[in-house]
């Protein structure tokens, strides 16, 4: 396989300690989406070679399938602008110990065939050690009390008697990525909680949840109900290019519903699918993770199961435009509610038609079948 220079954790530490610049190195997080979303090396891009990547490479996977949401971060790669590429697992100690159709040795083939002048390394003892030794240099997931209310004995007069205060929202909105927040129509009635997150924009899927603060935040309204017969997924394409606006303007938002736990999960879960090209199975833990009370209707998780498959085909095409193009003119083909995405399981729940990735979950997911 050719040598993979080793770096020490230390070392690796004085990197990130310096100043962002052109010449900066490039540090490739090469284990699984979720163990990346649990807590990962601040700055590291999290790799795409799940299951269905590698069936489709055949032990060659291209740049843009394991960084297929990082279009610059492959230019650069291409002009090698980055002065070192650093690769990380789980726990590796040794280049040696890799073996050849590991995660990161598949990574190492694609930088060698595609980037120029590549200087890759490996981190010694990976995310295990580094964090071990700095986890101030690490990103962990936050709880769902990570933001507290402020201790304040006045009401808050929130418009709407809906916007109660479950126990489970006590905790405030939880982090999905770092500009993606999840919650309640309580927490979108808390101007203290969404400044308190640096929240510019709100994502409100409801069509009676009011927006309390329309002079101070950015709104956009997605009014549908939490039923059956509702047709979220006409609206996916929308939402998530929504999410992508704030978020191209160094924003944050916030999606929410009545309670936090259906709609504005489904939606989400949507756009983890979408942009991380994961998953239902992925998404759906990742979320729950952060929020553990989510639970989409059973015509929602039809639907996102629908969207799944799109998500899939599309990248199983390996089409060279952005596969947005193509869902977003079928999305807009059936904005009705009698749409055709809604979503009826032609078998049980229980009944999985290809074996799971996460064989540990207890979720009520019928994963599709691979491509």
């Amino acid at each position: 396989m050719g040598e993979l220079r080793e770096v020490e954790a230390r070392a690796l530490r004085r990197l990130l300690r310096r100043e962002p610049g052109p010449a900066r190195c490039l540090l490739l997080d090469c284990r699984p989406f979720l163990a990346h979303g649990a807590g990962a090396i601040r700055g590291a891009l999290n790799v795409r070679c799940n299951s269905i990547v590698r069936r489709r490479a055949k032990g060659a996977v291209s740049l843009e399938q394991i960084l297929p949401a990082e279009p610059e971060v492959r230019a650069r790669l291409r002009a090698g602008l980055y002065a070192a590429v650093v690769l990380y697992d789980e726990r590796s100690a040794r280049a040696d110990s890799l073996r050849e159709d590991s995660t990161v040795w598949l990574v190492v083939r694609a930088l060698r065939r595609e980037a120029a002048r590549p200087d890759l390394c490996l981190l010694k003892g990976g995310y295990e050690r580094f964090h071990s030794e700095y986890p101030e240099f690490c990103a962990k997931t936050k709880s769902l009390s990570s933001v507290s209310p402020p201790a304040s004995t006045e009401p808050i007069e929130l418009g709407c008697s809906s916007c109660g205060t479950p126990l489970h929202d006590q905790g405030g909105p939880v982090e999905i990525l770092p500009f993606l927040y999840l919650g309640s129509a309580y927490h979108a009635a808390r101007r203290d909680m969404l400044d308190t997150l640096g929240i510019t924009a709100l994502l409100n899927v409801s069509s009676d949840c009011p927006n309390h603060f329309e002079g101070h935040y950015q709104y956009k309204c997605i009014p549908v109900e939490d039923n059956h017969k509702a047709d979220i997924s006409s609206w996916f394409m929308e939402a998530i290019e929504y999410i992508d606006s704030v978020k191209d303007c160094n924003g944050r938002v916030l999606v929410h519903c009545q309670a936090g736990i259906s709609r504005s999960a489904t939606i989400c879960l949507a756009y983890l699918m979408m942009k991380k090209r994961v998953k239902l199975e992925e998404a759906f833990e990742f979320v729950k993770q952060r929020r553990s009370i989510i639970s989409p209707n059973f015509s929602f998780m039809g639907q996102l199961l629908q969207f799944e498959s799109q998500v899939l085909a599309t990248s199983c095409a390996a089409e060279a435009a952005s596969p947005s193009g193509a869902l977003r003119d079928r999305g807009k083909a059936s904005s009705t509610p009698t749409s055709q995405f809604v979503f009826s399981f032609p078998v049980s729940v229980g009944v999985h038609t290809a074996p799971s990735s996460l064989p540990y979950l207890h979720s009520p997911i019928t994963t599709s079948p691979s491509c």
